[in-house]
């Protein structure tokens, strides 16, 4: 779903965005005190769009157990390549990863996307 006032998807409330490498930084810091989970993102891609819509609309986890990011990795490649270096993942969209103390310690992509995947290891 589009956001009639911008170019961006709407999102849950309690996910917040990526748009730089400077956010990606403040994510991965924020990983030593929460787990994070990154969700990188393909805007004209139908399996990322239902990896999305998987996630968001049962997405139970409380924001004192994890912060979730979504990036938007076609206006944001740059910040995708510097997460796959960062973390050492090879870059899948759409993916998610699971960040904890700056280290990447799940991901996965595609159909294997799930909320109880995340759960179970959070």
């Amino acid at each position: 779903m589009w956001n009639t006032f911008s170019n961006e998807v709407d999102l849950p409330q309690s996910w917040r965005r990526i748009k730089s490498n400077k956010d990606l930084e403040d994510a991965l810091t924020l990983s030593h005190e929460l787990p994070v989970i990154l969700f990188k993102h393909s805007t004209t891609c139908s399996r990322s769009a239902f990896a999305k819509h998987r996630l968001e609309s049962n997405y139970s986890i409380a924001t004192d157990r994890a912060v979730f990011y979504y990036l938007d990795l076609l206006n944001h490649r740059d910040v995708s390549n510097n997460i796959a270096l960062k973390l050492g993942v090879t870059h899948q969209s759409p993916q998610v990863i699971l960040v904890k103390k700056g280290k990447a310690i799940f991901n996965t992509s595609h159909e294997s996307i799930s909320l109880k995947a995340l759960e179970e290891r959070l």
